[in-house]
C-alpha cells in the first residue's frame, strides 16, 4: 500500500496525526495545503517529505493558468520557497524540489508539455523511492540473523516513505525471508511516532514488537536484550547522521555495549558536501513537550527546549544501508 498517491490533480495521503486510532486520508489540492500538512506533521518521514514536496510542485503546475513558460517557472519557484520553509532538516525535501525545478527549466516544450514534465518527474521520484526501499530492504536483511532482536527509533517504515520503509523495510525484508526477528520500538517522545506508528505497522504485519520508553534503551542493552540497532535518517552529511532526537543517545549506548548500529536511508538523504555544523536542526513548538494530548503536564512558565533531531557522529555508525548496498562510513564518499 502506498502512503501517498497522485490522483488527477489531487494528492492523496494518510493523516499520520490520526493513527493508530483511525485511518484518515487527506485530499490535498494546492501546494499550500501540502506545506501545511508538512508543518503539522500530517505528512512526515524524510523520504515521504521529499515525495510530497515533488507532488506539491506538480499541483502548482497542474492547476496553473500560466500563458508562458516563464510565468509557469515563476509559479513553481514561489511554491518551492513555500515548501523550503516547512521542514529545514530533512534534505530529501530540498533535493526533490530542486530536481523538479531543474526538470522544468530544462523542458524545451510548450507550457502544457512542461506541466506534464513536472507531474511525470514527481511521479518518478515517488516510484524511485518505493524501488529504493525494496532494494535497501534486501541489502539490509542480510545483516539480520534468524532470532535477532532489533531496536529501532521513531518511525522509518512505510508511513515515512512512499512504500515499504527504510529501517522497517530492512526488518520487513528479513521477516519476509523467513527470519524470525523481533523488534523493540522506542516510544519516541514527544510526538510518540514509535508508539503510534512503528508499533502500528509492525502489529499490522504480524512482526513481534515490544514498546519501551526512550529512557529504557540503556536497560535493554545492559541486559543483552538487543542484537542490532536499525534506524532511519533525515540527512546524512560527511561526519554525522541526522535523525529523530534521541538517536545519538542510542548510538552511544550501542557502541558501549557492542551492539551494531545501522542507518537505513536512500541516497536522496545523502548530503555529503556538508558537515554537521552546516545543518539547521528544526526546533519545534514547546506545546509538544508541555502537553500530553490536550492535558498540560508541566508547570506554567517553564522553559522548553524541543529540537526535532540530533546529530550522531559517524564514529558511532557501523554501516549505512542504501539502495546501492551496505557501506561503512569511510566508503560513503564513493557514492
Amino acid at each position: 500500500m502506498r502512503t501517498i498517491k497522485w490522483e488527477n490533480g489531487v494528492v492523496v495521503t494518510i493523516d499520520q496525526t490520526k493513527l493508530p486510532a483511525e485511518t484518515v486520508y487527506l485530499e490535498l489540492k494546492t501546494c499550500r495545503e501540502v506545506a501545511e500538512a508538512l508543518k503539522t506533521m500530517k505528512i512526515r518521514g524524510a523520504p515521504l517529505i521529499g515525495a510530497a514536496a515533488a507532488y506539491a510542485l506538480a499541483l502548482t503546475a497542474y492547476h496553473s493558468k500560466a500563458e508562458s513558460k516563464t510565468q509557469l517557472l515563476d509559479e513553481l519557484w514561489n511554491s518551492a520557497e513555500i515548501l523550503r520553509k516547512t521542514r529545514p532538516t530533512a534534505v530529501n525535501l530540498f533535493w526533490a524540489v530542486d530536481r523538479v525545478l531543474n526538470k522544468a527549466r530544462e523542458s524545451e516544450g510548450s507550457v502544457a508539455e512542461t506541466i506534464r514534465t513536472v507531474i511525470e518527474e514527481a511521479e518518478r521520484i515517488a516510484d524511485e523511492d518505493a524501488e529504493a526501499n525494496r532494494k535497501m530492504g534486501f541489502f539490509g536483511a542480510a545483516l539480520l540473523h534468524d532470532g535477532d532482536t532489533v531496536l529501532t527509533h521513531c518511525n522509518a517504515g512505510s508511513l515515512a516513505t512512499v512504500e515499504y520503509g527504510t529501517a522497517l523495510g530492512v526488518i520487513r525484508a528479513a521477516w519476509e525471508q523467513g527470519k524470525k526477528v523481533k523488534v523493540i520500538a522506542t516510544e519516541t517522545r514527544p510526538l510518540l511516532q514509535g508508539a503510534r506508528l512503528t508499533a502500528y505497522e509492525l502489529k499490522r504485519d504480524g512482526i513481534p514488537v515490544r514498546l519501551i520508553t526512550d529512557s529504557m534503551v540503556g536497560y535493554v542493552m545492559f541486559n543483552g536484550l538487543v542484537d542490532k540497532v536499525v534506524v532511519g535518517a533525515d540527512r546524512i552529511v560527511q561526519d554525522a547522521v541526522f535523525n529523530k532526537i534521541g538517536t545519538y543517545t542510542i548510538a552511544v549506548l550501542a557502541k558501549t555495549h557492542g551492539v551494531p548500529f545501522y542507518v537505513a536511508a536512500p541516497t536522496s538523504t545523502f548530503d555529503l558536501t556538508r558537515r554537521a555544523r552546516d545543518v539547521e536542526i528544526e526546533q519545534r513548538k514547546p506545546e509538544e513537550v508541555l502537553y500530553c494530548g490536550s492535558r498540560r503536564v508541566a508547570p506554567v512558565d517553564v522553559e522548553v527546549l524541543n529540537p526535532a533531531f540530533d546529530a550522531t557522529p559517524m564514529e558511532y555508525v557501523t554501516a549505512v544501508i542504501c539502495e546501492k548496498g551496505v557501506f561503512p562510513p569511510s566508503k560513503l564518499q564513493t557514492l
